[in-house]
């Protein structure tokens, strides 16, 4: 038997005793912070007379399993504190991946059943003050360090509870960075730092992962410092660098009586009467992209917005569609509007090698017969499939 084996077999042995005496010890206590909470559960390990016997080292695993038990993911805590791992994805109790530079890889880490794993997401959830359960059985997180968490419970998920964690990793590349890496030439880069300077509004798009918010952090360090921005999210990932006066609003969800939801569209329009030189827009998704083209036609050119789409013209005809979802135009304003308040479109890519890079760079043309016109500014379309 392995000595890792040997180490799980122990904190097995151990953990619903260890539990209960410190969730007893717990009850002494108002309030405890993490570094005190580590304290006690030392202290609980010490006194309890089955684990007298353990070594020192024994004790300090069981230690750091039972804190990541009781105020962390649990098992999937190494893989969180891993720097290289930027998602993890539980399919049920017992398979558990993890991407790492673009790839996907199993681990070996299982929970024991699907009652723990459950409880595990309920603990997170609820500790957030976010409904999951029955009635809600799909939730969305954004933790504290600005990772999201996306759960999804049975009768949805009919093979065991669904856990997915995109990890924020704080990690903010400049556009030096980016052209040596691969994600974008010198001179595509060029032109979209002149794009962002002189106020062209950009709409970034691709898929999920494909690495648009970050690309557009490192769009907006070329903002000019003295503007005042304001952002708008689904869930604040965005980190905006310099720039003084900045505003940051996120989105809320309806509580559990189904009251006190604060839409996209509704934060759009809030930004208006705040001033704003420009307008970030994390993503673009609905019917709030109506809003967002409004703002565009009120004097804030230069915003930044993301949008899913797998390519330029695509996400044009995806926009076209969210737009009159939310308004009362009829669609050949809708497309005149468009045309009018984008000015470049940028379609982000993963190859079959994980890396992400920029593979397409477009502007918009005049309309022709109603309908819309781009030219290619920059394309490596081909290196997707090589």
């Amino acid at each position: 038997m392995s000595k890792t084996a040997c180490k799980e077999d122990i904190y097995d042995q151990y953990k619903d005793e260890l539990t209960t005496s410190v969730m007893q010890t717990m009850h002494e206590y108002d309030e405890l912070t993490d570094s005190a909470f580590r304290e006690m559960i030392a202290e609980v390990i010490r006194k309890n007379p089955t684990t007298k016997t353990l070594s020192l080292d024994q004790k300090r695993s069981i230690a750091t399993k039972l804190f990541n038990r009781m105020r962390r993911l649990d098992i999937l805590q190494p893989l969180m504190d891993d720097p290289g791992i930027t998602e993890i994805m539980v399919n049920g109790p017992k398979k558990v991946f993890y991407e790492r530079e673009g790839q996907l890889f199993s681990s070996d880490l299982q929970f024991e059943d699907e009652a723990t794993l459950t409880q595990l997401m309920l603990h997170f959830f609820s500790g957030a003050n976010r409904p999951l359960n029955e009635a809600s059985p799909i939730s969305d997180l954004r933790l504290p360090d600005g990772s999201r968490a996306n759960a999804v419970l049975a009768p949805i998920a009919p093979d065991g509870p669904i856990f997915t964690i995109r990890k924020f990793t704080g990690v903010r590349p400049d556009m030096k960075t980016l052209i040596s890496t691969g994600f974008i030439c010198e001179e595509a880069a060029l032109y979209l730092e002149k794009a962002v300077i002189h106020k062209k509004t950009i709409f970034l798009c691709g898929g999920t992962g494909s690495g648009k918010t970050t690309f557009l952090n490192t769009l907006s360090g070329f903002i000019p410092k003295n503007e005042r921005v304001v952002t708008i999210e689904d869930s604040a990932e965005l980190s905006l660098q310099g720039i003084t006066n900045l505003v940051r609003l996120e989105a809320r969800l309806p509580g559990p009586d189904g009251q006190g939801g604060i839409h996209i569209g509704q934060l759009i329009r809030t930004a208006l009467r705040m001033r704003p030189d420009r307008i970030v827009v994390g993503e673009v998704r609905g019917s709030e992209a109506a809003d967002m083209l409004h703002a565009l036609h009120t004097g804030h050119p230069g915003s930044l917005c993301t949008g899913h789409a797998n390519s330029c013209m695509e996400m044009l005809e995806r926009l076209s569609t969210m737009v009159l979802e939310g308004s009362h135009l009829p669609f050949d304003a809708v497309i005149r509007q468009i045309n009018m308040g984008v000015d470049i479109l940028v379609h982000i890519t993963r190859g079959n090698d994980g890396k992400r890079f920029v593979d397409e760079i477009v502007r918009m043309l005049p309309l022709e017969d109603n309908h819309f016109r781009i030219e290619t500014i920059y394309s490596c379309r081909k290196e997707v499939y090589q």
